[in-house]
């Protein structure tokens, strides 16, 4: 009888563990994809779909950060420092994107307008700095950059590339009789360029992981409100 009642149990676990394997059966202690504490699929899908993201950015910011060292280089005989190149702005500098109450949208379209702008200005560079590298790496990245960008707005058809008139006048009021002074606004364009790539990530980045914060629930990390707020 002992024996019997043994083999019944048997069968009973047998076919207990049959079922849980069949197809379509849960099994509640097997492990997941994802380990704990990792975001989910649509979160890895939203996130990855963020235009600050990209590293198009690493790229091109990483070349206009040459520009630092290669003017010290030019210029260490001279004493003439950085910081000196803030006295060579002009007015048709591209406007930075604000922070605060300003849209995605709105950011997106003063970002392309800002880089279409700074394409023609690389040509002021190239013709006071012939065979600068930068200015090559600039332009092939800041295509990318518009284009992903451009992928990102609800209105890319508003904002459109220089006219041939536009541009002319655009160089034309950079003109000047003193070859020093032109040699610095050239240095000065490529300075600009690169604050204006790095405010523009922060803004964007800011306000695209407000929005995923929205989206997902989930807070939004110290160090992303730092950076916004710093340069």
């Amino acid at each position: 009888m002992p024996s019997s009642l043994n083999a019944y149990s048997l069968s009973a676990v047998m076919l207990c563990a049959l079922l849980l394997c069949a197809p379509g059966a849960p099994v509640e202690d097997a492990p997941t994809d994802n380990p704990a504490g990792d975001p989910s699929g649509e979160e890895e899908e939203v996130s990855s779909d963020l235009v600050s993201n990209s590293p198009v950015w690493d790229s091109i910011i990483g070349a206009t950060k040459r520009h630092k060292e290669e003017f010290e280089n030019e210029f260490k005989k001279d004493v003439v420092k950085y910081i000196f190149l803030e006295h060579y702005k002009f007015p048709s500098l591209p406007a930075l994107c604000p922070h605060f109450n300003f849209s995605k949208e709105a950011c997106l379209h003063r970002m392309v307008h800002g880089l279409l702008v700074y394409t023609v200005l690389l040509k002021y560079v190239e013709k006071e700095n012939p065979g600068n590298s930068i200015c090559s790496e600039v332009r092939y990245y800041s295509g990318l950059l518009i284009n992903l960008i451009k992928g990102k707005m609800r209105n890319r058809e508003q904002v459109t590339a220089l006219s041939s008139s536009q541009e002319a006048q655009l160089l034309r009021d950079l003109d000047n009789p003193d070859h020093f002074h032109r040699k610095m606004t050239a240095h000065n364009i490529l300075r600009q360029i690169h604050y204006f790539l790095i405010d523009g990530k922060r803004a964007i980045t800011k306000k695209e992981n407000r929005r995923l914060a929205f989206r997902t629930g989930t807070p939004i990390p110290l160090n992303v409100e730092k950076m916004s707020t710093q340069k």
